[in-house]
């Protein structure tokens, strides 16, 4: 008991860490490029004696600001500079963390379906691993080939290798481990964007200045494309992470499908704020992201099961003892888990009856049990469908 209440803590804290840190680098990121596509040239011309290329006024907070950003450096640099890093990086590492805690260390239970793949729980975690790494290598490989010159061809393939490898995650992981994997190489790119080419952009820029030499342009603007490519990510990203909530979406039939098309939805929203930004605001892309969210509705709507049979209660709620009640219970049985998750306990049947609509979600998309980690038949799984949508049998 004391073991699993510490496992609940660490992951309140990971948890907490990594929402935090996640809010702060992806609102600074946010912001830059918010400022970067509303500069305007400097209305003072001594500014643009000073190399000074774009600059805004704004108020906020009851105060003025005035922004300004250089073609390349200033004459000299001011004692204290402040770097946007460390915000990447904590998201990057609690979210490991938390990677490690819930899906590796319990990797039978949140990352393991037998009835996708047959791994076992150390071949699952490798192959998660290498998912994280294999990723980052291959976008790595593709912007410093001579595709990366090429931002649109480049942002094409991406998008492809992006959807082929939710592909291949939703046939290897449980529904839950691929959305989250998928959500995971995607934030670590992101980080190792920062830490690999970013920030040692930004550092050489710095060496340049300090040493009296002209910064070297064309490495930063590498790093400026880097930086443009994070900001498309994001809500991709966002969405996989808190995809956790929603079992009926990672544990439905082509499952990698509405997974790309959510994905391409948020891209594409992302992309119509830059434009915007930049003064043009093209509906096709806020018109592409309705439809693919439409077309994921309607897929994922759900669908009456013809059932010849008429369902006795006692049976539900024997399977729902069986089946659900290990861990849905006001005392949960089942290893590592302290609480009812959602505070949804299936104890009695009137408890079931109270959560049947958001429980046929989770049966019919096949998402819980997670991982079938009770072993829930086809039959089962039917005759509790059966049972909810009989009004009269309830």
């Amino acid at each position: 008991m004391i073991e699993a209440y510490v496992w609940e803590w660490l992951n309140l804290l990971g948890r907490a860490v990594h929402v935090v840190a996640g809010i702060a680098w992806i609102g600074a990121s946010f912001y830059f490029v918010w400022l970067d596509n509303h500069l305007q040239p400097p209305a003072d011309p001594a500014a643009q004696g000073r190399g000074v290329g774009g600059e805004l006024w704004a108020v906020h907070g009851g105060g003025f600001y005035h922004a300004q950003k250089y073609l390349g450096a200033p004459p000299s640099l001011p004692p204290r500079l402040h770097w946007f890093k460390w915000e990447a990086y904590t998201t990057l590492l609690s979210g490991l963390f938390l990677l490690v805690l819930i899906y590796y260390l319990q990797a039978d239970l949140y990352l393991v379906d037998r009835e996708v793949a047959s791994l076992s729980a150390p071949v699952a975690v490798a192959a998660g691993v290498a998912w994280i790494i294999g990723g980052w290598l291959v976008y790595d490989l593709l912007c410093r080939s001579p595709l990366g010159a090429r931002d649109r061809a480049l942002a094409g393939v991406v998008a492809l290798l992006a959807a082929a490898a939710a592909y291949a995650l939703c046939h290897m992981f449980s529904g839950r481990g691929a959305f989250l994997h998928f959500g995971a190489m995607l934030g670590t790119i992101m980080v190792l964007n920062v830490f690999f080419m970013i920030i040692p952009a930004q550092r050489a820029m710095v060496e340049a200045v300090t040493g009296g030499r002209a910064p070297d342009i064309a490495r930063a603007m590498r790093a400026r494309q880097r930086s443009v490519h994070n900001t498309y990510f994001t809500l991709p990203a966002l969405f996989a992470m808190i995809s956790i909530h929603y079992p009926w979406v990672y544990g439905a039939p082509l499952n990698w499908l509405w997974l790309v098309a959510i994905s391409a939805a948020g891209a594409l929203v992302r992309a119509w704020f830059v434009a915007r930004h930049r003064g043009r605001a093209p509906l096709w892309m806020l018109a592409a992201a309705a439809a693919a969210l439409i077309a994921t509705a309607y897929g994922l709507k759900p669908r009456t099961v013809a059932n010849p049979w008429t369902v006795d209660p006692a049976r539900v709620q024997a399977i729902a003892s069986e089946r659900c009640v290990p861990c849905h219970s006001a005392t949960p049985r089942f290893q590592g888990i302290t609480a009812a998750p959602k505070g949804i306990a299936f104890d009695s049947l009137p408890e079931l009856r109270k959560h049947a609509p958001i429980a046929r979600l989770q049966l019919a998309s096949r998402a819980m049990p997670p991982g079938n980690v009770t072993g829930m038949t086809d039959d089962e799984r039917a005759a509790l469908v059966a049972w909810i949508d009989d009004p009269h049998a309830r």
